[in-house]
C-alpha cells in the first residue's frame, strides 16, 4: 500500500512528512521486517508490539503505526488502536482488490467446507483462501494482504471463541456469501448453550454485501440467522449416495453426480455448500465436478499416513486437528461403516463447559450402542477426560492411558497389519506425537 492509503483507511495521525506516494508493505513482526516495510506493531495479554518500534527502524522500517507519543525522530502513524488500524487496512486492500469474498464458518468441518470451495471456485476464477487455520482478526488480516493483486475469488474461514468475534470479522471482510456449516457444541464452555453458538456463527451475515446466504438445514440456524436475501439449505437427505469407500464418495444432487476422494458422509454434506457456492458464481456442473475431484484433506483431517511399528507398515488415519462432541460421532460413524479392522485412539475434547464429563461419556455410550462396531476393535483412550469415554463401552476391547508415551508403548506392541489405526482429539492434546512417537 501507499503511505497516503495508510493514512486515508486508518485516520492516522501523522507526526512528521513522508514521500505520501511511497509503496510500503506492512509487517507486524520484527523478527522478519524488511528494508523499506511499515511497521504495525500488536498487542496482546503478554506482548507489547510498541516496545520493538524502535527496533523495527533500526532494521530499516520506514515507519510505524503506535497509540502514544513516541519521541523518536521517525515517520509515526498515531492511531488509537493498533489493531484496529490492522483491520482498516484489510478493509481498504479488499475493497481495493474487489474480490467477490465468501465468508465460511461452523462449529466443526469449517476448513474442510474451505477447502471444499476454494477447490471449486479455482476451476473458474483465481481463488485465495485463509491460510491453514488462521481464521481470527490477525488471520484475517493477513489473508487479504497476501492475497494475490490479480485474485478474483477470497475464501475467508471464520473462527470465534465468543459472540462478537464473527461480527467484527464481518465488518471488515463484507462478505458478498456466506456459509455456515453447522452449529454443534464446540466452545460450547464459553458460550453456554447451543443458541448461543447459533447467535454467533449468523454473525456472520451482519455485514455481508451479498445476497446469498447458505447453511446447513438446521432449524436453529433458521430461526436465529436474521438475513433478507436468499436462504440456501441443504443435508444429507437431498443426496442420493452411490458408491462409499474409505478414500472415495459418489453422490447425486440435484440431478448430477458428483465424487470425492475422500470417505465420510460429513465429506459429502460439506461439499453440498461447495456446490451450491459455484452454482451461485455461474460455474458449470463440470467445473465443479471437476473442483471437487481435486480436493484433498489438509493435515490433521483424514490424513492418511503409514507408520512403522515392529518392520510393518501400518495405516493411520490421523484427523486430531480438532474434537468435539459431533465430530466426534461423525469421525467414529465413518469408521464403523467403511472398515473392518480398526483400532481408535481418542482423546480429550475442550472447552466443553461444566457438562465436560457427560460429553465424554455420552460419547462412550454411543461407541457402545453402534451396531456396527466391530466387537474385535480396540479403542484407547489417552488423556484426562477421556478416560469416561472407554469407561463407558463394554462391547470390545478398550485401555486407557494419561500420557501419550503410555498409549505409544502398548500401540507398538499390540498393532499390526491389517489394523487401521486412528486417532482423534482436540488440538491441544497434540496427538500427531503418537504418529512420532510410533515412528521413532
Amino acid at each position: 500500500m501507499k503511505i497516503r492509503e495508510l493514512i486515508e483507511a486508518t485516520k492516522g495521525e501523522a507526526t512528521e512528512n513522508i514521500d505520501l506516494e511511497r509503496d510500503v508493505t506492512i509487517s507486524t513482526d520484527t523478527r522478519t521486517i524488511k528494508e523499506g516495510d511499515f511497521y504495525l506493531p500488536l498487542k496482546g495479554t503478554s506482548f507489547d508490539g510498541e516496545k520493538f518500534i524502535e527496533q523495527a527502524l533500526e532494521k530499516g522500517a520506514v515507519g510505524s503505526f503506535c497509540t502514544k507519543e513516541k519521541d523518536i525522530n521517525a515517520f509515526l502513524l498515531k492511531v488509537p488502536d493498533t489493531l484496529t488500524a490492522y483491520l482498516q487496512l484489510a478493509n481498504f486492500r479488499r475493497n481495493k482488490l474487489n474480490p467477490t469474498v465468501v465468508a465460511v464458518t461452523g462449529s466443526s468441518g469449517k476448513t474442510t467446507t474451505k477447502e471444499l470451495v476454494a477447490s471449486v471456485l479455482s476451476e473458474k476464477y483465481k481463488t485465495f483462501k485463509t491460510p491453514l487455520n488462521h481464521n481470527n482478526e490477525i488471520g484475517f488480516c493477513q489473508t487479504v494482504f497476501e492475497a494475490p493483486d490479480d485474485s478474483e475469488v477470497l475464501v475467508l474461514e471464520m473462527g470465534m471463541r465468543g459472540l462478537g468475534e464473527i461480527e467484527l470479522l464481518s465488518k471488515y471482510a463484507e462478505p458478498d456469501i456466506t456459509i455456515i456449516a453447522n452449529v454443534g457444541t464446540a466452545h460450547i464452555g464459553r458460550l453456554g448453550s447451543r443458541e448461543n453458538i447459533a447467535r454467533a456463527k449468523c454473525e456472520i451475515v451482519k455485514y455481508q454485501r451479498g445476497k446469498t446466504f447458505i447453511a446447513h438445514n438446521d432449524e436453529l440456524i433458521k430461526k436465529t440467522v436474521e438475513f433478507d436475501g436468499e436462504k440456501i439449505y441443504y443435508s444429507l437427505n437431498d443426496v442420493e449416495i452411490l458408491e462409499k469407500s474409505a478414500h472415495h464418495s459418489k453422490f447425486s444432487y440435484q440431478g448430477n453426480i458428483y465424487e470425492l476422494n475422500v470417505g465420510g458422509d460429513y465429506n459429502i454434506e460439506n461439499a453440498l455448500s461447495a456446490i451450491n457456492t459455484g452454482l451461485k458464481l455461474g460455474l458449470t456442473t463440470k467445473q465443479i465436478q471437476n473442483g471437487l475431484k481435486k480436493y484433498k484433506p489438509i493435515e490433521k483431517r483424514w490424513e492418511a499416513v503409514g507408520v512403522n511399528i515392529n518392520g510393518k507398515t501400518v495405516d493411520v488415519i490421523n484427523d486430531s486437528y480438532n474434537a468435539n462432541p459431533e465430530s466426534m460421532r461423525v469421525f467414529v460413524d465413518t469408521i464403523f461403516e467403511l472398515y473392518k479392522d480398526y483400532a481408535l485412539v481418542l482423546g480429550d475434547m475442550g472447552e466443553l463447559g461444566e457438562n465436560e464429563v457427560k460429553y465424554h461419556s455420552d460419547l462412550g455410550r454411543y461407541i457402545n450402542n453402534k451396531s456396527n462396531l466391530n466387537k474385535n476393535a480396540k479403542i484407547i483412550s489417552i488423556g484426562t477426560l477421556s478416560k469416561n469415554i472407554t469407561d463407558a463401552i463394554t462391547n470390545c476391547e478398550t485401555h486407557h492411558f494419561n500420557t501419550i508415551e503410555e498409549g505409544v508403548n502398548y500401540l507398538k506392541n499390540n498393532i499390526q497389519p491389517p489394523v487401521t489405526l486412528f486417532l482423534k482429539a482436540s488440538r491441544s492434546m497434540k496427538f500427531e506425537n503418537i504418529i512420532s512417537g510410533l515412528n521413532e
